[in-house]
Parts: C-alpha cells; sequence; structure tokens
C-alpha cells in the first residue's frame, strides 16, 4: 500500500488551486515545468459587432479563436464568463497522443499535436511540452488481437505506430513488473502538455492576429435574427455576430437552453493521483513514456521525478454531477474541485501499484478531482447545429487538450471555406435529437467512462440507455428474434437467430456466432424472399413553388419526373460527397427525399441552410418518426406482394426506380421499386403505426413463397456484392464522386448550376489519382472491417478499404489482376 501520507489525503477536501505560483496566478495543477507565464491580462475594449463570438475561454474556444484569427478573419472575439481555463482546462492531467481508434480523429490529434510542437517558438509562451511517446500494455490474448487490428488500419496513416514485444517494453520503462506482459502499442511522439501553459500560449497566438478575447464577460442572453445574425448580450453590453459557437465546457448545456437545445451532457467526476519525488524515477536518464495499463483502466506518466496515474473507474463505482444537468451549475464555480474519493478508484491504485512495483512505496501529495464535460458516446459535438441558424459548437470534450489543437483548426477551415475540411460525421452535433433524454444522457454517460479501455471491437454494440422512444412498430415483434443494433436512436434487426443457434452478443476480432446466420439469411433473399425493416432511414419531404429548383441546386443528378426515383447526391463547394439520398418525385412539386440513419439531421440541416441562405419558398418535414419503412426483397418479392394489391407490379406496369401510392391489403403505403439488396424488390413507406399489422400481411402472404426476415449485415454482403456504394464507406466529405465510381449519378451538363459543379469540372480535369476497384480477400477466419490497409509488393497500395471488399488505390498502381496482401 500507498505510505502514510496517501492516507491522511484520505477525505480531505481539496479546495480551489493556485497551490504553486503567484496569489490569484491559477496555474497547472501539476505545475510541471514551473515556468512563468507573464500574465495575460483581459481585454478593456469592446467590440459592438464581430464577425464571430466565442463563448468560453478554455483551451477549445482559444484554440478555435486562435485558427481564425490567424486564418484571416476580421472580428474574432471570445467570451470568458471568469477567467481563461476556468472550467476543466485547468486541471486537466494534459495527456496528448496520436492513437485514435478513429480514422479521421487520428487526423485531429495529429493537428494537434503538431501545432502544440511549434507554439511556443510562435508565441514566445513556454507551453511544457513533452513527447517522450506512449505504450498501451495488452496483458491478455484478445488484447493483442486488438492491437493487430488497429496495425491494419494505420499502414496509410500519417503518425507511426508499432507494436512491440515485452523486452522492448521494459527496456523503454524499466519500473514495470512484466509478468503479464504479452505486448505493448507504441507511438512515438506521444506525451503531455501542461494545460494552463497551452491555453495562455493560444490566446497570446489569438491576440497577436487580431482576436479579441474578453473576460471577465458572462453570456447572459441569445437572441437570434431574422437576418441569421445574433445578439449577444453581457453585463458589459451587446454585441451583433455573424455566427456563435458554443464552447462553454461544463456550462454548454446553460448556454443551449438559451436558444432552446437540450445539448446532451453531463459533468463526470474524474481522478488522478501525483506522488511525491520516488527515487527510482529521479534516476531515470530520460522521461518514462507515457504508460496505459488497458486491463487495469488508468494512465500513467512520469509527473517531475515522481508520476502521476488516473483511473476510469467503472460505471458502477464512477460518479457523475448530475445535479448540474438538474439545477445548472453553481454560481461562482470555474476553478474548484471535488472531494476527492481515493476508496472510489482503490482496485486501479492496486492494479498500478502491482504493474509498476515502485508506486507502493510513493507518498501521494496531490489527489485531483474535476469535472469533466461527458456526451452520451465520450466523443465531442462539432459543427453547425440543425434548427439554428449560425449557431455553431465545440462541446462535450472528455479529452479536450488533444482535440483542442485540432478541433480549433478544423471548425476554423469548415467556417471560412464553407465545408468540413474532412469527414467527421462521428463527431456531428446533429447526431442527437429529440429522443436523446436526460435519463439516456445519463446512462450512456456511465457506460462509457466505465468502458475507456475496454477492448474495442469491430461492430461494437453498447447496450445502456436502450431501447430509446424511437423503436418502429416492430420491435417488439422481432427483438426476441434477432440481435438489434443501435442507428440514431432506433433500434434495427442486424441479424437473426434460430432456435437452434447462438443469440448472444459475442463481438470478435474472428468470424463469431453471427457469421453462419447471416449466410443464411443472403441464400433467402438471393433465392427466395425476405423483409427487412427500414424504418431508420431518414425520411424527409419537400414541397413548395421552389422545390425543383432547390433540389436541382443541391443534387449532382437531374430531378426525376413525376411517379419516378433516383440516386443523387449533394455535393461540397470542393466537389466531394457530403451526402447520398434517394429522391421520389410524388406529385407535381411536391418530393420524399430518403436518407440513411445516421445522416438524417446531418443532411437535414445542410438543406435547410440552402433553403434559407438562397430564399427557396419551399416546404421542409422531418418525416422520420412518422413513417415506418419495410423492404421487401428476393426474386418471390413481386409474387408474394402481388396477392396483396390490386396494384399491377408486373415488370411492364411497375418500372424499377418507379414509385406509386397504393393499398396492400388495406393499409396505405409508397411504394419504390428499389431494394439496396440489389435484388428485385420494393420500399413500402407506411404510417409507423401500421408497420406491425403490415409485416404480418406479408409474412403471412409468403408462407408459400418461403418467407423469412433478414437483416442489415446480410443487405451490406448482398449491396457489396454488386458493388453499390454506402455513404460513410466508400464515399463521404474524403471522396469526389468520380473517384467513387459515381459517374452516373453526376450530370455535369445539366443547366443547373448545382454545389460543387465547377470544382467538378476542374477535378475531371485534372485527372484522377485515385479510383474505387473490388478486391476479393482469400481468408478463412478474418474478415476486412473497413479502413485497412492494402499492400503491393511492399508498399502500401491503398489509402483506404470500406467494410467488405470496395478500396480506393492509387491510380497508377496497374489494375490487372493481382494478388494484393491485406496487412
Amino acid at each position: 500500500m500507498f505510505r502514510p501520507g496517501a492516507q491522511r489525503l484520505r477525505g480531505l477536501q481539496l479546495r480551489s488551486f493556485p497551490l504553486r505560483g503567484s496569489p490569484g496566478r491559477p496555474r497547472s495543477v501539476c505545475a510541471r515545468e514551473g515556468e512563468e507565464n507573464a500574465p495575460l491580462s483581459a481585454e478593456t475594449r469592446w467590440k459592438d459587432r464581430a464577425e464571430t463570438v466565442i463563448i468560453g475561454g478554455g483551451c477549445v474556444g482559444v484554440s478555435l479563436a486562435y485558427h481564425l484569427a490567424k486564418a484571416g478573419m476580421k472580428d474574432v472575439v471570445l467570451l470568458e464568463k471568469s477567467e481563461l481555463t476556468a472550467g476543466s482546462t485547468w486541471h486537466a492531467a494534459g495527456l496528448t497522443t496520436y492513437f485514435h481508434p478513429g480514422i479521421n480523429l487520428k487526423k485531429i490529434h495529429y493537428d494537434s499535436i503538431k501545432l502544440y510542437e511549434k507554439l511556443e517558438e510562435e508565441t514566445g509562451q513556454v507551453v511544457g511540452f513533452h513527447q517522450p511517446g506512449s505504450i498501451r500494455i495488452a496483458t491478455t490474448p484478445v488484447r493483442v488481437d486488438e492491437f493487430k487490428y488497429q496495425m491494419t488500419r494505420t499502414g496509410w496513416h500519417a503518425t507511426e505506430q508499432y507494436i512491440i514485444g515485452p523486452e522492448k517494453i521494459q527496456e523503454m520503462f524499466p519500473l514495470l513488473n512484466m509478468n503479464k506482459i504479452l505486448a505493448g502499442l507504441y507511438n512515438p511522439g506521444d506525451g503531455h502538455i501542461d494545460p494552463y501553459s497551452l491555453t495562455m500560449a493560444l490566446a497570446a497566438g489569438a491576440r497577436k492576429y487580431g482576436a479579441l478575447l474578453k473576460y471577465p464577460a458572462p453570456v447572459t442572453s441569445l437572441k437570434p435574427r431574422s437576418d441569421g445574425t445574433w445578439d449577444v448580450e453581457t453585463p458589459q453590453g451587446s454585441m451583433r455576430a455573424n455566427r456563435i459557437v458554443n464552447a462553454a465546457g461544463f456550462w454548454a448545456r446553460e448556454v443551449g437552453q438559451m436558444i432552446g437545445l437540450e445539448h446532451p451532457l453531463i459533468p463526470v467526476q474524474h481522478q488522478y493521483v501525483v506522488t511525491s519525488t520516488i527515487p527510482e524515477v529521479k534516476a531515470l536518464k530520460r522521461e518514462l513514456p507515457v504508460l496505459r495499463d488497458l486491463e487495469g483502466s488508468y494512465y500513467l506518466r512520469q509527473e517531475r521525478d515522481g508520476l502521476l496515474f488516473g483511473p476510469y473507474e467503472s460505471q458502477e463505482k464512477m460518479k457523475l454531477q448530475d445535479s448540474w444537468v438538474t439545477s445548472g451549475v453553481p454560481p461562482g464555480f470555474g476553478k474548484e474541485l471535488f472531494e476527492s474519493d481515493l476508496d472510489r478508484i482503490m482496485e486501479h491504485v492496486e492494479a498500478a501499484m502491482e504493474m509498476v512495483p515502485v508506486l507502493k512505496k510513493a507518498d501521494i501529495i496531490n489527489i485531483v478531482n474535476g469535472p469533466i464535460t461527458y456526451s452520451p458516446d465520450i466523443l465531442p459535438m462539432v459543427g453547425p447545429h440543425q434548427g439554428v441558424r449560425n449557431y455553431w459548437v465545440a462541446i462535450g470534450f472528455g479529452y479536450g487538450i488533444i482535440h483542442a489543437g485540432g478541433v480549433g483548426k478544423y471548425l476554423s477551415d469548415w467556417i471560412l471555406h464553407g465545408e468540413p475540411p474532412f469527414d467527421l460525421i462521428e463527431l456531428d452535433p446533429n447526431r442527437y435529437g429529440k429522443w436523446t433524454t436526460t435519463q439516456y444522457t445519463e446512462a450512456k454517460a456511465r457506460e462509457s467512462y466505465g468502458f475507456n479501455n475496454i477492448v474495442g471491437y469491430p461492430k461494437e454494440e453498447r447496450f445502456a440507455g436502450r431501447p430509446t422512444q424511437r423503436i418502429s412498430g416492430l420491435y417488439k415483434t422481432l427483438k426476441s428474434k434477432c440481435s438489434m443494433g443501435f442507428h440514431a436512436g432506433w433500434e434495427q434487426p442486424h441479424w437473426f437467430y434460430k432456435p437452434d443457434q447462438d443469440p448472444g452478443y459475442r463481438p470478435s476480432f474472428r468470424r463469431t456466432n453471427w457469421f453462419e446466420p447471416v449466410g443464411s439469411e443472403y441464400k433467402q433473399v438471393m433465392q427466395k424472399v425476405g423483409v427487412i425493416d427500414l424504418s431508420p432511414f431518414g425520411k424527409f419531404t419537400v414541397k413548395g413553388q421552389d422545390s425543383v429548383r432547390l433540389l436541382d441546386h443541391l443534387f449532382a443528378n437531374v430531378i426525376p419526373q413525376v411517379g419516378c426515383t433516383n440516386i443523387s447526391h449533394m455535393l461540397t463547394p470542393k466537389g466531394r460527397v457530403y451526402a447520398e439520398l434517394t429522391v421520389s418525385h410524388q406529385s407535381p412539386g411536391e418530393f420524399l427525399l430518403i436518407t440513411g440513419s445516421g445522416s438524417e439531421l446531418h443532411d437535414l440541416r445542410w438543406i435547410e441552410e440552402e433553403a434559407v441562405t438562397g430564399g427557396y419558398n419551399v416546404e421542409i418535414k422531418n418525416m422520420t418518426d412518422v413513417l415506418g419503412v419495410l423492404g421487401v426483397a428476393g426474386p418471390h418479392a413481386r409474387k408474394v406482394l402481388q396477392k396483396l394489391t390490386s396494384e399491377d407490379l408486373s415488370d411492364g406496369a411497375f418500372k424499377f426506380l418507379q414509385t406509386k401510392a397504393f393499398k396492400v391489403a388495406n393499409i396505405p403505403v409508397t411504394a419504390i421499386r428499389i431494394s439496396y439488396t440489389g435484388e428485385l424488390g420494393w420500399e413500402l413507406y407506411h404510417r409507423r403505426e401500421d408497420s406491425a399489422a403490415l409485416y404480418d400481411i406479408i409474412m403471412n402472404a409468403g408462407q408459400e413463397e418461403g418467407i423469412d426476415n433478414f437483416g442489415t449485415y446480410a443487405m451490406n454482403a448482398l449491396r457489396l456484392e454488386k458493388a453499390f456504394r454506402a455513404w460513410g464507406s466508400e464515399m463521404n466529405c474524403d471522396t469526389n464522386p468520380l473517384e467513387a465510381g459515381l459517374e452516373y449519378f453526376v450530370k455535369l451538363n445539366k443547366p443547373a448550376d448545382f454545389i460543387g459543379k465547377q470544382a467538378l469540372k476542374q477535378i475531371k480535369a485534372k485527372g484522377l489519382k485515385r479510383r474505387l476497384v473490388c478486391l476479393t480477400l482469400a481468408t478463412d477466419d478474418v474478415d476486412p472491417e473497413g479502413n485497412e490497409s492494402i499492400w503491393y509488393d511492399g508498399k502500401l497500395a491503398a489509402s483506404y478499404v470500406s467494410i467488405g471488399e470496395t478500396t480506393l488505390l492509387d491510380s497508377e498502381l496497374p489494375f490487372k489482376k493481382q494478388k494484393l496482401r491485406g496487412k
């Protein structure tokens, strides 16, 4: 156990710092370097107009101010309620890492670290940046599998990452107990930074480039104006802003509530422990790499001549500050901490002592227990918010220090250029909606915090807070027959099991219990007929005198004739694929637009923004929660459905990509002859409350044809074999439609000057540097999951692999049949 000094701190209420440094000069909790940065006094100026007002002076908000001002934006104003770094920034442990399991979030980490490396030279402010590298420790075979899985996805990324063995680990971190260690995942360049000094350096840079940082200046009111601008009220006066960015940390909920939004955020208490000098650490000739013991669920790094370690306790033991959700953040709270609770993290302390035995004789000099903000899925919310013009967010940062630099650059580029610099839909604030209740947020935040270091499997499902109010009419009918997946609040069948099959959730890096059942579903649709619940689709109606003109401006494809459907893509100004939708022209000037479940509000925001800024006279409605959808597909689909309707479903009367309204056994439906499986099929749109009855009628009618259910896993396998693209896999904001093989859907010769048209003409004229191809891989146990590196003759040949069998290859590679190995 720790020596008595540790015990003396138990139950001691740790109050606000500065414990070190001059009175009134808040510093990093750890005061890593002991540097004395010159104080940066608050501005006395005031502006009546601003291009961008940023609310919140933590590292994220200040980073955005820095990037916008450096990029040339005039009239950037940051408003902070008390002082810079108040909230979560000042007490953060300051870890920095290139690693992230999300492919594009690695870019955010990369941009942050590259900025931090040069920030001191640029601003003259010491930032206390240490880069000893980091090692993630594997002590179980499945964790080694996880490392191998992550290595398959890192080959085409700019950051270095290696699997290292026990001998190398011990050489780099000689204080470890090596008994259980099997391997390590090593990232050179990782480390830690002083959050206070970082923020002050960013603030110095922001001021250098012309931004105004005003504090104390609490925002008391936000009032939207009809022209899209905002009136921002503070005790110092009001300010007119072209846009506002909520970067208010754990005050972000209260800022959102000023304009009627309930951001799904909740503060979490996170503790870390700092020891006094440890002789064995002091004797080292170089700084230890940051250690992450994933089974012990803690991080550990060198802090001067001692150690700092912070655990992530289980969801049963962790503590939410839920009173702040219901009652608000206490007035005046900013640089305070919670009472420490060593008992809550004791099992992790003991794990750390076993892994790093010198901790057993260390004295604790500090226990920091401070608030950090969690979103339900632990990822921040970054970008413009649907339903409110010119309101942006950069909130929900559980790891704000490593995200701050990259997110500041990302948002700055987006604001200045009108489109995101790369795809980060996983951070889209519009991934949440009205279904995201406080109860759901609390349940998911507990789960996410407790799962910080669990094994990250492909096709992962997390079950806390489910189901939400978003259940289709088939949920009760199907839930005992299938493994459900979570899609934007919806429960949707992934795969179905029979009575003699294992129904459990069995995640793995290898083929697992769903593989054979999905194969059966695949054959079912190919040979007979299957039914799938597609209710999570995003569904919008657009109508009005300018509806055709608006959609012609939004989509690269032509507008379908009345009674017809097509696949259309919304492009960014630079010609990249922002979204893919199915567009059905139901009656003159009235359209039904369909998108994927995860893109619902992402796409709706883009459509609404273009409608408003372009002055189009249209009415746009979100029908996602009103309509249910059943897909019926397979060679016998027509035969089954024809039994239930007087509408002629023959090929001559109801052609591919036609849409008609009729009744199926007296239930009104809008039918589209289309199927993502690539087989004969229809999608039947109907009132959500009719779903169960419609499903039962179709299943009963198809008994003779051997009808059965199928889920999204089988649908994905079927669409891949037809080379049907999927937004988010083969195309997104990182790809243009030409390299994704979507030329058929892009009409560069249509009269309308659709968004991205001119850029796409230039791309076509210059020629492509890469293009999408299909590969077949020989494997009997480990299948590609997405984003794996592809190697050819010992060299990296592809920069991206989507789920299954499609990949974007560099165009200079030969495209004849070759042996390609997934690595």
